[in-house]
């Protein structure tokens, strides 16, 4: 594309996650072909994206800007959600994937970030006592500490599992093992030493 504009918004969308250059161009190319609404609406939103949507100010998922009061998120906002079970996640992301198995019953908590001394987040980068006050405030009884099982992830955990100790609250850790209809020749060892020490009774 020779325009200059096109390829300033082929750019942009490269650096968009899992975008790359051609796919940012299908983009581009599917804009201009579709109705003239679409490329409006998307704009519209677009301008007005970082003033609309923030930060849950209690847990850190996404929240729509309150005229009164704090800006909670839906599920901070869901008073039928139990206040004694915590979920703690690293992104948005892992608190999305947990959000869709429907199994939890809690509400959450949202790190932002792992340890990872190599890329210079040390446990001063970590909002641990806000998650230490949250647990005290709300009365919680137990945190579910879901991490991703990486060397930064295990070390996050046990992070939590130091800083949360002396509250007296029950931590538990999601269990790791080999997905449904995978193979076990492809599982890593890792993988499947968790998937036999998270082993249940048949």
């Amino acid at each position: 594309m020779q325009s200059p504009h096109a390829r300033r918004l082929v750019s942009l969308l490269s650096r968009l996650p899992g975008v790359g250059e051609k796919t940012a161009q299908r983009y581009l190319l599917f804009l201009l072909t579709a109705e003239r609404q679409l490329a409006d609406d998307l704009g519209r939103e677009l301008t007005v994206l970082r003033d609309r949507l923030v930060p849950c100010e209690k847990c850190g998922n996404v929240a729509e800007v309150s005229d009164v009061g704090a800006s909670l998120c839906d599920i901070c906002a869901d008073n039928k959600r139990d206040s004694r079970l915590l979920c703690v996640v690293a992104r948005v992301h892992d608190l999305m994937a947990i959000e869709r198995a429907g199994s939890m019953r809690g509400r959450y908590f949202v790190l932002g970030k792992l340890l990872s001394p190599l890329e210079g987040v040390g446990p001063e980068d970590l909002p641990i006592e806000k998650l230490v006050t949250r647990v005290r405030e709300d009365g919680v009884e137990e945190i579910i500490v879901a991490t991703p099982p990486s060397v930064e992830g295990e070390a996050t955990a046990l992070l939590v599992k130091r800083e949360l100790g002396p509250t007296g609250v029950a931590i538990s850790r999601i269990a790791s093992g080999v997905p449904h209809g995978g193979d076990l020749e492809f599982a890593d060892p890792i993988t499947m030493g968790r998937a036999l020490q998270g082993r249940q009774r048949l």
